[in-house]
């Protein structure tokens, strides 16, 4: 250490310290999940081509695979599907892996690797997995058009954006923008300046990460500290009742379109034969909250509905200062017995609202 040390010199070698090592843990944990998911979409391509009994599982292959991998972090059907077309569409990943995983390349791919030139693209690959997360290539691979993959590609790589830019920019059609405009380059500082940054912090929000890492959703998606001692007690309070709730999950991930969301508490009512959604937002009421409750109620009503269960509840507590709103979503109950069994087997409005009044 060529300066002498001080105050000043110490906590700048800390936070220079802290800010190269997180930027190679995040490096390193989003090229393992990558590749992760890569290699499932490998094997499953090669299945599909040459496994010995393919023709046994046919057009249901990738529902009975999600069935098996269920405990597996985001092997769903959609997503094993999505891991598929990642391998087709970046296959020249094969000579990026390193020795320590070899040994998952089936001899197959090694002969195709060595007879056939892999195709060229504009940026190196090794180049995309060290500044691009999974989450990044999810997104592209909803692009067929090579060039227009690649455009995305380049200006993720250049214009270090994080996932949302990217979204945000290929839903502006920035790149059909950029192919009519007379001025490409004013258009292109024009995105540069209000583009949103990668940060360096390791994205342990991305569900693609947290799942991965083993994290639950409980130890990372809660809003607030007040936040979750409110889940705690709201969760404590119905299992309390002994009224027929039966815990599912808290901070329940539901995919709806391309955009994970997650319902703060899930039970199963064995007496109403129903489930029971309950979405906490520590604020004021808006018509947003109901919308969006309303939003995964239908979401469990398609989904996760079995055969007998009756239509499912949304409960919606808000908050602010002293005052509770609570609202039941009834759409579509239009059995009476069903509605006067509800009214007599839930808590009653008082009582829920005085859980959040305690707390705020």
């Amino acid at each position: 250490m060529k300066n002498k040390l001080d105050f000043n010199i110490l906590v700048n070698t800390i936070e220079n310290i802290n800010k190269e090592f997180t930027v190679q843990a995040k490096q390193a944990v989003n090229i393992s999940l990558t590749l992760r998911n890569w290699f499932i979409g490998l094997y499953i391509n090669e299945y599909e081509l040459n496994g010995s009994d393919r023709a046994k599982y046919g057009d249901k292959l990738f529902l009975n695979l999600s069935k098996k991998l269920k405990k597996i972090s985001n092997c769903n059907k959609r997503q094993l599907y999505r891991y598929k077309r990642f391998y087709n569409f970046y296959p020249q990943i094969v000579g990026t892996v390193s020795p320590q995983f070899k040994k998952f390349i089936p001899e197959i791919i090694e002969i195709k690797k060595k007879g056939t030139a892999l195709p060229k693209f504009n940026l190196p690959v090794e180049k995309l997995l060290s500044h691009l997360s999974y989450s990044h290539f999810d997104l592209l691979v909803d692009e067929d058009n090579k060039l227009k993959r690649a455009f995305y590609e380049i200006e993720c790589f250049t214009g270090n954006w994080s996932v949302r830019e990217l979204r945000r920019q290929i839903s502006s059609l920035y790149y059909e923008r950029s192919g009519l405009s007379d001025n490409k380059i004013k258009i292109a500082e024009l995105v540069k300046k209000n583009s949103e940054k990668a940060t360096l912090q390791l994205e342990i929000r991305d569900p693609y990460v947290f799942e991965f890492l083993g994290l639950k959703s409980k130890e990372v998606m809660s809003e607030s500290h007040l936040e979750s001692e409110l889940l705690d007690k709201i969760e404590e309070f119905l299992l309390e009742l002994g009224n027929g709730f039966c815990f599912e999950a808290r901070q329940k991930r539901i995919l709806i379109g391309d955009k994970h969301n997650f319902i703060d508490l899930v039970f199963y009512h064995r007496i109403l034969k129903c489930h029971v959604l309950i979405d906490l937002k520590v604020k004021e009421f808006n018509h947003e909250n109901i919308g969006q409750l309303n939003t995964y109620v239908s979401w469990y009503k398609k989904n996760m509905m079995s055969e007998g269960d009756n239509l499912p509840i949304g409960i919606l507590m808000c908050s602010k200062k002293d005052n509770a709103l609570v609202e039941y979503a009834l759409a579509g109950m239009n059995k009476n017995l069903f509605v006067s069994k509800y009214q007599l087997e839930l808590p009653k409005l008082e009582e829920m609202k005085k859980i959040i009044e305690n707390k705020s």
